[in-house]
């Protein structure tokens, strides 16, 4: 089956309007065997030889390790294949709405065995330099995610508004100025006041979500090890908000070559979708 028909037959119009009212679906097996392998020897060839750009996550105390690496498409000859050959940019299209879809960046996450540190909630939007509504994100793992251990998502959150956006580990305010924007609510600390989502996963399964969607993911037990990795897409109506303060990732110059309010038109983001019909 063709790329396209596989974005066609995934995004049925239930799982459409399920994004749209939740801001997080999950596909069941979108992705075929060897697809899975082809990302699995990405990441694995990303975890060798880390970036300059990659993160350590993990506290130096913490029994396991959390590595978070970013923007490697086109030095990972694996991910690049994966990035334009795999369903994933239709998929995205048809799930936004929108008649393109536009790399954004990818992003590799992986949790060694026993990591305890957890992805605190926040959404990813205010990370970034980008504004509009069109855009989607891939949370794909290449191992079996437990549902305890899976990236879990507030239902209907994206809807705004957007929240402040802090450091991981000491909770800082590096981004927007402190009290431009709302805090998060506590939402472990109650979370039954909250429509929570999620979902166990086996390779093959892929997540989508809205960049504003609310979302956390705790760490992984003694026996598992969890790579995952995500690719964000835009849509028909985003464009390019520069920013003042280094984003998350960060892209060095571009602001000299996009004015903002501009299409991210630009080799960085290539356009793997041009009319999605």
């Amino acid at each position: 089956m063709m790329v396209l028909d596989r974005a066609r037959a995934a995004v049925t119009p239930d799982i459409a309007t399920a994004f749209q009212r939740d801001g997080a679906v999950c596909l069941r097996q979108l992705l075929n065997a060897d697809e899975v392998a082809l990302l699995r020897r990405g990441i694995d060839s990303n975890l060798a030889t880390p970036s300059p750009r990659a993160i350590v996550a993990s506290r130096p105390d913490d029994p396991g390790f959390f590595i978070e690496d970013f923007c490697n498409w086109q030095h990972n000859a694996d991910y690049h294949r994966f990035i334009f050959e795999s369903p994933l940019a239709h998929t995205a299209a048809r799930l936004m709405n929108s008649r393109t879809a536009r790399l954004y960046h990818d992003h590799m996450l992986t949790k060694e065995p026993g990591t305890r540190s957890p992805t605190p909630w926040h959404q990813d939007q205010p990370y970034y330099n980008v504004d509009g509504w069109q855009n989607a994100s891939f949370w794909i793992p290449v191992d079996p995610v437990s549902r305890v251990s899976t990236l879990e998502f507030v239902a209907g959150s994206h809807k705004g508004p957007w929240l402040m956006p802090r450091t991981f580990m000491d909770q800082q305010a590096r981004w927007f100025p402190e009290g431009s924007l709302a805090d998060l609510p506590d939402i472990k600390a109650d979370r039954s006041r909250h429509n929570i989502i999620g979902w166990a996963l086996e390779p093959g399964d892929v997540v989508c979500f809205h960049m504003l969607a609310l979302h956390a993911a705790a760490g992984v037990d003694n026996s598992r090890r969890r790579r995952v990795f995500s690719l964000r897409f835009l849509g028909d109506d985003m464009r390019h908000a520069p920013r003042s303060w280094k984003t998350s990732p960060d892209f060095p110059g571009l602001a000299d070559e996009l004015p903002a309010g501009a299409p991210m038109d630009h080799p960085l983001f290539p356009l793997l979708v041009q009319d999605n019909t």
